[in-house]
């Protein structure tokens, strides 16, 4: 029996602050799949537009479409990152690739990571999470992809900590003008998101809001393994 595709990324990336589209996510998710966690095959890799179509469940032609789109875009795409040094906290600011080319006569994708990306996705060591990449193919929000991966990496705890509102926002990639209202940010961001995860993943999460005063300053989540998912585990 074949092995599920599994998603490794470093703690640092999950957490880190960027903007990109559902396609552009589906595009990396696919490609860090084909790496492996393997360095040597970080010079290029390839997604092919039926690999896309069979793993997010869409047609061919909307799967054409969607990595075209994303190969135009994802080159422009920078992402904001925080690292413990020796000489202390150490912010990046990085491409997520040095290269990347829609190919049309073999309806895919050539990239190759960019060297700072590249670390994040080998290095195994600690400080990384890892889930099934069938746990976010029915997700159609790339918020709810994203709170999933930040979620999963408290997987010991099943509880974050508090976030701070203007944290929580750049950690799920919504722009300084988006939602800006908190009925809208909640409703269309948050609790959006937690519905989509309750219904396609292998967890069901809560999240909590807390106050200074009347202003809600951060939120919290809690979440636990599906029932199912638990018998599963111990079968193994």
């Amino acid at each position: 029996m074949p092995k599920k595709p599994v998603v490794k990324k470093s703690n640092a990336l999950i957490n880190a602050s960027y903007t990109i589209s559902l396609a552009e996510q589906r595009l990396i998710l696919l490609a860090i799949v084909n790496a492996n966690g393997e360095l040597e095959k970080m010079g290029e890799l390839t997604v092919r537009a039926q690999d896309y179509a069979d793993q997010w469940g869409v047609s061919l032609s909307t799967a054409y479409e969607s990595l075209r789109d994303a190969a135009e875009q994802l080159f422009e795409r920078r992402f904001t990152f925080q690292e413990e040094t020796t000489k202390g906290l150490k912010t990046t600011v990085s491409r997520w690739v040095s290269h990347v080319a829609y190919v049309e006569g073999a309806a895919s994708v050539d990239l190759a990571f960019a060297p700072h990306v590249q670390p994040l996705l080998c290095d195994l060591r600690e400080k990384f999470t890892h889930y099934a990449l069938e746990q976010v193919a029915n997700l159609s929000s790339v918020h709810a992809v994203r709170l999933y991966e930040l979620l999963i990496a408290w997987r010991s705890t099943g509880q974050t900590p508090v976030i701070e509102v203007a944290e929580l926002r750049q950690r799920l990639g919504i722009e300084s003008k988006e939602y800006a209202r908190m009925t809208d940010f909640k409703r269309r961001v948050l609790d959006f998101a937690i519905k989509q995860i309750n219904e396609h993943t292998d967890i069901t999460a809560t999240y909590e809001q807390h106050k200074r005063g009347r202003l809600i300053t951060g939120f919290s989540f809690s979440f636990v393994l599906k029932p199912s998912e638990k018998a599963d585990r111990r079968r193994k």
